[in-house]
């Protein structure tokens, strides 16, 4: 950068004003050339951004905009030398202070905000230093899609809890107006979308509103010789979101989307400005309907920021209401600059003027956010608010930060942390304070464990919990509690039926388990190895049945079990019924077909009938080449098990949380995992998963295979 475009980029300043930038730029330059941005670019490029929004949007002097470049320098190369270079006292004590700063990451303080803020306050021997901290934020929350996801949320999340609440106390009301619109637009894309659409397309109707309401007063206004130019002020997009939320309407019902803004042209005498405004007021009221209860005067008393208007509520000719504010090019420069322009107004620079302005921006940093010493506690009317979101944002005990669902608990937090640590949880600390582990969480909490050996997971917890991952697992560990159980009660009931000297047919098990109601043939073993089932009842049911069998009738034995007659066709074997006998036929291993399947049978030499999908990949060479061994078969009406087991493959991004959403799905239907295979393909970016499930029908089947493909990043799914 040449001497040419300093004197471009800076004009404000004078020529050794500017001498000094371009020196503090050549060193900056010359330690960054190797430093680049995500984007690839230039690393300069930031600290010229920031040094720029230092200039033209807080009216930073010229020492500062040159402690911006050295900072960058100095952060990358502490080896730089910037002592020799005669800058000044102010330039290094805004450097050192600048460097101390960056020091200080989130997870050192946990983000909590006001003792971050302290942190900031406490390096910074010139106050200035922290309104650079916040020109540097700006510049980064608009260049916040050139960051990684991660890094993304991370600098939201910092903004909204720290420099938001920084710049609001500072006044530095565009800076952060501005921070809150990024913010809103990351955090609640769709709200932000709905709004910012709304206000675009009505954006011609408050034109023609604002044209309506002075067409009236124009002559009076010139009349009196009044200069002034007027503007349309629109809230915020985030401000009109917390209207919508607070008042619970929609956007047509929030009534001052906008105000009409007098801006008047006068001399800086503070008696002429203030006849002026209340000569303008006036003729306002005059001409329109007011509402004296929403009458602002803080022109007679200005707040204790120095913030003077006069702001009055009217309602036009159609009957609608209008906020007008009437201030004068000073009073509107304070407005919107703050605390900067007590002493950066036309580039005034006496010390008393700059002294005043120092103690005031350090007042105002000291004063805890909102408190009756705050000066800024009453400069804006709408409280600073967390949105509601789909997300919040946590911390450990070392500052890790961690994303969760909105409405997550303690207990989400642990399995988020680890599996096993989710298993053993018996609470938490928020924030230093004991919790149960239902405890809801909210973002910038600091979340700390705590556990017990003895701890087991328990059905209750699916009631609170709400993160897949948490579900997963406490519905994987009970699975495995009740499989361990389950084996020692198939241990028990087979030395027992042994002792009776009895057998346990299928049919009889399928009875046993409708009558006792369990819903799985590992639920009926689980409870005899829990002790709640009593294995003598099975021996009485078993003799029961046996009985029954001996008093039925015999059936013709002309009659084939299991076939029906189809007149004009082939004989048809009709599979998974409850009465077949003597015919030995098995599900084939190469399609798995599952009852509700379009199938046909395969008589094989040694293995009887093997039951194939119409889809099997061998289906169509067996039925050309083999036609004679081809049996026609058909479902019995209705399932006799949910024993049917089938393949699945799925090729999904590379998300670590696609494992638990697909785990999930599956569990959440009459569906069971038998198998579950996972391969990166980091060539491609992609999971390669596999898995076995046992399913009662295809039915059931496609309504997983259907959810499973709509997940975000599940690419392909198709039966193996």
């Amino acid at each position: 950068m040449d001497m040419e475009r300093i004197e471009r980029l800076f004009p404000r300043y004078d020529d050794t004003g500017k001498a000094m930038i371009y020196k503090a730029f050549c060193i900056a330059e010359e330690a960054l050339k190797e430093q680049t941005r995500s984007n690839g670019n230039p690393f300069i490029e930031h600290p010229v951004a920031v040094a720029r929004i230092a200039c033209d949007e807080i009216g930073l002097s010229a020492e500062c905009i040159s402690a911006v470049f050295l900072h960058e320098a100095t952060r990358f190369f502490p080896e730089t030398d910037i002592t020799s270079a005669g800058f000044g006292k102010d330039v290094y004590t805004i450097v050192d202070g600048l460097n101390k700063i960056s020091t200080i990451k989130p997870k050192d303080t946990r983000l909590e905000a006001e003792n971050y803020k302290k942190l900031i306050v406490s390096y910074s021997k010139d106050p200035r230093v922290t309104v650079l901290k916040i020109a540097d934020r700006l510049e980064v929350m608009r260049s916040l899609d050139m960051f990684p996801k991660l890094s993304r949320e991370r600098k939201v999340l910092e903004t909204m809890m720290l420099y938001i609440p920084l710049a609001h106390q500072l006044g530095l009301y565009n800076i952060k107006s501005e921070m809150e619109d990024i913010y809103f637009r990351h955090a609640e894309p769709e709200q932000y979308r709905a709004i910012t659409n709304k206000l675009k397309s009505t954006e011609s109707d408050r034109q023609k509103l604002m044209t309506q309401f002075i067409e009236p007063l124009k002559q009076k206004l010139s009349d009196e010789g009044i200069s002034y130019k007027l503007k349309v002020r629109t809230k915020t997009a985030l401000s009109i979101y917390k209207k919508m939320q607070k008042q619970k309407v929609n956007f047509e019902g929030v009534f001052d989307v906008f105000a009409i803004r007098f801006i008047i042209d006068c001399e800086e005498d503070r008696d002429i400005e203030h006849a002026l405004c209340w000569k303008v007021f006036s003729y306002v009221t005059e001409e329109y309907e007011s509402d004296t209860k929403r009458l602002r005067d803080w022109i007679s008393n200005p707040k204790p920021n120095g913030y003077e208007s006069l702001h009055i509520t009217v309602k036009n000719r159609e009957g609608s209401f209008l906020e007008v504010q009437i201030r004068t090019k000073r009073m509107d420069d304070m407005a919107e600059s703050g605390l900067a322009s007590h002493w950066s107004y036309k580039g005034i620079r006496h010390e008393e003027t700059l002294d005043k302005w120092l103690t005031a921006v350090r007042k105002a940093l000291e004063s805890p956010l909102g408190s009756d010493t705050d000066p800024m506690a009453s400069y804006y009317e709408d409280d600073l608010m967390e949105l509601p979101s789909k997300e919040i944002f946590v911390f450990t005990p070392t500052g890790e930060l961690r994303k969760l669902s909105a409405g997550a608990t303690v207990l989400d937090f642990a399995f988020d942390i680890h599996t096993n640590l989710g298993i053993k949880c018996t609470g938490g600390k928020i924030n230093g304070k004991a919790v149960p582990i239902k405890e809801k969480l909210k973002t910038g909490d600091i979340v700390e464990i705590m556990s017990g050996k003895n701890q087991k997971p328990s059905a209750d917890w699916l009631n609170f919990v709400v993160t897949t991952k948490a579900r997963t697992k406490i519905k994987q560990k009970m699975s495995e509690a009740e499989f361990q159980k389950a084996s020692e009660g198939k241990e028990i009931l087979s030395r027992r039926l042994k002792n009776w000297k009895m057998e346990v047919d299928d049919e009889t098990m399928a009875a046993l388990l409708k009558k006792y109601q369990f819903k799985t043939l590992n639920a009926f073993y689980a409870a005899i190895g829990e002790g709640t089932f009593d294995v003598a009842d099975v021996k009485t049911f078993v003799n029961e049945i046996a009985n029954q069998k001996t008093e039925a009738p015999v059936q013709d034995n002309k009659v084939k079990t299991g076939v029906e007659s189809n007149k004009g066709n082939d004989d048809i074997l009709v599979i998974d019924a409850k009465n077949v006998r003597g015919i030995d036929y098995r599900m084939a291993r190469c399609c798995n077909p599952v009852f509700g399947d379009d199938v046909f049978g395969f008589v094989t030499r040694t293995e009887g009938i093997k039951i194939h999908r119409m889809s099997c990949p061998n289906a169509a060479r067996l039925l050309e080449s083999y036609p004679y061994r081809i049996q026609k078969v058909k479902w019995s009406s209705t399932p006799s098990s949910g024993n049917f087991q089938t393949g699945i493959r799925v090729v999904a991004a590379l998300e670590p949380s696609v494992i638990n959403e697909i785990m999930d799905i599956v569990n959440s239907f009459r569906a069971s995992i038998r198998m579950f295979n996972v391969s990166e393909n980091n060539r491609q970016g992609t999971y390669d998963i596999t898995m076995k499930i046992a399913v009662p029908s295809n039915l059931e089947l496609d309504k997983v295979i259907s959810m499973v493909r709509n997940l975000k990043h599940v690419l392909k799914i198709n039966r193996m």
